[in-house]
């Protein structure tokens, strides 16, 4: 700034005033500023900037799989909201690895952002626990964290799991199996917590069996797929917890020469672009994914804001969108209906 400030013929204070837009400068002066900021290649130091204020204008997102499409899109709705608004995001991706979400976390406090927001790889408090020690501002989005107060988004899963496993009674499907995700996360318990109880309320007795644990990865849909085909009755039905995994049942299905929706139907959880585009198109449960974001992100502004706000815990519906993956059972000669 010194050597700008030379070069234009102005005092240091004169240059901080143009750099920072903080006071109305002469026409002429302000030319000769900007002139020699550009000839020089002056760029501010943001990050001293940000030491001597106590703001960064950057918040940190920590996700378990930046590769899984429902992801992305909560993404987009916090990064636009959060630019709209003057902040830079930094991703951090965990691989559903708690080593690797404490390093995150340690490197996001190190760079001294503003806020996190926080999609938790799994049931362990201790990297959230030392964020608010901290006092950092914090935003949970998708997944509960037992014995953890604050701000959470999450969508009506238990709702979800209703709906998909409702839907396939509907036509008539009685062997209905699940192949859920990770018992650890509360989102995937609360998805089949719904098919439960949509099954024992239509009159079905509850079989264990059928539900078969996946981590909402493709591979362990396929994998998952094929242990539910060695089932002494294998299901007519297959409700999966979230879209990838159907994708992997449907790879089984095909490679087996079971039809989708002739011999099996699939419902899948999350509409992601892949359900449009899989053949045939998903049937699925669609959760407002980038008003997740966008809410998300609300959310935290308005902590940065008010850090004396009393904690929000919202949750966003959801809703059943019926393509060509699902279709009615139709009884062979003899089956008797249970």
């Amino acid at each position: 700034m010194r050597d700008v400030a030379e070069r234009a013929g102005v005092s240091v204070t004169t240059v901080s005033h143009v750099v920072n837009k903080s006071r109305t400068v002469h026409p002429d002066t302000r030319l000769r500023v900007e002139n020699a900021v550009q000839a020089l290649g002056y760029q501010p130091n943001f990050l001293a900037r940000s030491l001597r204020r106590g703001i960064s204008h950057t918040v940190g997102i920590i996700l378990p799989d930046n590769a899984n499409p429902y992801f992305a899109e909560v993404v987009r709705g916090i990064e636009e909201s959060m630019f709209a608004q003057g902040y830079s995001v930094i991703l951090c991706n965990s691989d559903n690895d708690l080593h690797k979400e404490h390093h995150h976390t340690s490197v996001l406090i190190e760079k001294q952002v503003d806020g996190i927001i926080f999609v938790a790889a799994g049931l362990s408090t201790e990297n959230i626990t030392n964020l608010k020690a901290r006092g950092i501002p914090l935003v949970l989005v998708d997944r509960y964290v037992p014995g953890v107060d604050a701000d959470i988004i999450v969508a009506d899963n238990h709702r979800g799991g209703w709906l998909a496993t409702q839907h396939l009674l509907d036509l008539d499907h009685r062997v209905i199996a699940c192949i859920s995700g990770p018992e650890s996360i509360e989102v995937s318990s609360d998805r089949v917590g719904g098919y439960r109880q949509a099954i024992e309320d239509a009159g079905i007795k509850f079989d264990p069996a059928l539900v078969v644990a996946g981590d909402f990865q493709f591979q362990s849909g396929y994998l998952a797929a094929k242990v539910l085909f060695e089932h002494r009755a294998p299901p007519t039905a297959i409700f999966t917890c979230n879209d990838l995994m159907a994708i992997g049942t449907y790879r089984f299905a095909n490679e087996n020469g079971i039809k989708v929706p002739e011999a099996l139907s699939i419902v899948g959880f999350d509409d992601t672009r892949l359900a449009v585009y899989s053949n045939p198109p998903l049937t699925t449960i669609r959760q407002p994914k980038q008003l997740m974001g966008v809410r998300a992100a609300q959310l935290l502004l308005e902590r940065l804001n008010d850090g004396e706000l009393q904690t929000r815990k919202e949750k966003m519906g959801v809703e059943l969108v019926i393509r060509r993956s699902t279709a009615p059972h139709i009884q062979p000669p003899g089956e008797i209906n249970t």
